[in-house]
C-alpha cells in the first residue's frame, strides 16, 4: 500500500517507515514561537539544563500584543528579545521587520515543499498550502525542539478532498473551506490530515491554498496539505531558504475518508456566531453589522488586499460601520503602499493598522462591545473571541468583508449597484 504525503513527509523525516497510527520520531526543519508562546518556551528550556540548542532552525516572531498594549505584553516582549540576544537567534523579526507569524514564515522561505514544520501557536497548519506538514504544538514541546531538533509524532490518518471545477465570480478559498467545515463539523477531522487533489487545484491560487490550509485546524485537523505545482513554484521562487523536495501522494495510497467539492457550485459563504462550521450561504444572510475586519494569518496577504480595494474603491464606507484594514506583514504594508491600495482604502473611510494579530484575538484593538457584530476575514467565531461575550463574529472572505463594510450589512460585491 501506498503512502499518504503526510506519511512520505514523516517517513523521511524520521528515517522509519511511517504509516497512520504509528508513533515517530522526527527531524523538525523549523519550529516558531510567537511573544505569547515564546516566553513560556523559554523558561522550559531553560529547566532543561542542556547547552543543546538548535537556533539554526528556531524562528522567534512579536506578532500577538504588537504593538505592546500594556506592561505584561512589553514584558513577554522583552523576554523574547532578550533571549535571541543571548543565544545569537538569527531569525528573530522584531517589530517593524517581520508582522503576522504565518506570513513571515511563507515569505521569508522557512516554509517549503516536503519540510515538517512546527510552530507554537495552532495556525501552524497554514505551510501545507505549499505543500510542507506543519502543525501546531505547545510551547513546553516546543522548548523540547529547541534543544533537540526533534518531536514525536502520531502519525495521522488523511482524509482526501477532490476538487474539479473553477470558482465562480467573487468566490475563493475562504469560502471552499468554510464549506467543507461546515459539511463535516470542526471535530470531523480531529487529528486527521486534510489532502487535496484533482484538477480544480490548478484554479486555485496559492494564496487561496493557504487560506484553506490555514483553517484546517477549525476541523479539528492536523495539517492541511495541497500538492506542489506550477503555481507553488512561481510562488515561492523569488524567497525560499534552501533547497527543498516536493512530495506527492502515491496512486494507491489510503485514505480514511473521500470528500468531493465542484469549485463552481460553491456559493460565497459566512460562518455565523459562534462555530466555522456554522457556514451559511451570504444571500442567505440578512446581519446588519457595526464593524469589518479584513487581515490576519488567514486573508492578510497582498491577494486579499488587491480583491478588497477593488470593490471598495470610488465608494465610501458606510457612516454606521468601522472598516479595519490590517495587512499581514510589513512586506504586505509596503506592496500596498506601492500599488496605491492604501489611498484607495483611506479615501474610502477604511482605518488601516501596521501588522499584528490584535484584533483577529480580540487582544487590544477592534475589540467589540456588547451586542455589536463584526465581519471578519480571520479564522475564529467562538465566544468572545473578539470582544465582549454577547458580541458576535461573522466569518468571510475578503470579497464579502470588503462589500459589507460598503453596505452595512453582510453582502457580496454584486448587490453593491448604486453604493
Amino acid at each position: 500500500m501506498g503512502k499518504t504525503i503526510a506519511e512520505k513527509i514523516l517517513s523521511d523525516k524520521s528515517g522509519t517507515d511511517a504509516k497512520a497510527g504509528r508513533i515517530v520520531v522526527a527531524n523538525i526543519d523549523y519550529v516558531m514561537v510567537n511573544d505569547v508562546t515564546g516566553p513560556i518556551a523559554f523558561r522550559e528550556y531553560g529547566k532543561l539544563g542542556t547547552a543543546e540548542m538548535h537556533k539554526d532552525r528556531m524562528v522567534l516572531i512579536p506578532d500577538h500584543y504588537v504593538p505592546n498594549k500594556d506592561i505584561a505584553s512589553a514584558e513577554q516582549a522583552k523576554e523574547m528579545r532578550d533571549f535571541a540576544k543571548k543565544h545569537g537567534i538569527e531569525n528573530y523579526y522584531e517589530v517593524g521587520k517581520g508582522g503576522v507569524c504565518h506570513q513571515v514564515m511563507v515569505e521569508e522561505g522557512f516554509a517549503a515543499p516536503g519540510r515538517l514544520i512546527v510552530g507554537a501557536d495552532s495556525h501552524t497548519c497554514t505551510y501545507g498550502g505549499i505543500n510542507a506538514f506543519s502543525t501546531g504544538i505547545g510551547s513546553t514541546e516546543a522548548a523540547a525542539a529547541f534543544a533537540t531538533g526533534k518531536l514525536w509524532f502520531k502519525v495521522p490518518e488523511t482524509i482526501k478532498v477532490e476538487l474539479t471545477g473553477s470558482f465562480g465570480k467573487d468566490v475563493g478559498g475562504k469560502d471552499l473551506i468554510i464549506r467543507i467545515i461546515t459539511d463535516i463539523g470542526v471535530d470531523g477531522a480531529n487529528y486527521k490530515a486534510f489532502e487535496f487533489h484533482g484538477p480544480g487545484i490548478a484554479n486555485i491560487s496559492v494564496s487561496d491554498r493557504l487560506a484553506v490550509s490555514n483553517m484546517a485546524i477549525e476541523a479539528g485537523g492536523k495539517a492541511g496539505i495541497f500538492p506542489f505545482d506550477d503555481l507553488t513554484r512561481e510562488y515561492i521562487k523569488d524567497t525560499v531558504r534552501g533547497a527543498y523536495t516536493p512530495v506527492s501522494a502515491d496512486a494507491d495510497a489510503e485514505y480514511c475518508r473521500v470528500l468531493r467539492y465542484d469549485l463552481s457550485e460553491i456559493e460565497s459563504m459566512v460562518a455565523f456566531p459562534h462555530l466555522p462550521s456554522n457556514g451559511r450561504a451570504v444571500k442567505d444572510a440578512d446581519v446588519r453589522i457595526d464593524q469589518a475586519y479584513l487581515g490576519s494569518c488567514t486573508n492578510g496577504r497582498i491577494e486579499d488586499m488587491r480583491i478588497a480595494a477593488a470593490i471598495v474603491k470610488g465608494r465610501h464606507v458606510d457612516p454606521d460601520v468601522r472598516f479595519l484594514v490590517v495587512p499581514a506583514s510589513q512586506k504586505v504594508y509596503r506592496q500596498m503602499l506601492d500599488e496605491g491600495l492604501m489611498q484607495i482604502f483611506l479615501d474610502a473611510g477604511a482605518f488601516i493598522s501596521g501588522p499584528t494579530c490584535g484584533a483577529c484575538l480580540g487582544g487590544y484593538m477592534g475589540i467589540l462591545a456588547a451586542g455589536e457584530k463584526a465581519v471578519s476575514s480571520t479564522n475564529r467565531n467562538f465566544i468572545g473571541r473578539m470582544g465582549d461575550k454577547a458580541s458576535e463574529v461573522y466569518l468571510a472572505g475578503p470579497q464579502v468583508v470588503a462589500a459589507s463594510a460598503i453596505a452595512g450589512r453582510i453582502v457580496t460585491p454584486d448587490l453593491l449597484e448604486g453604493c
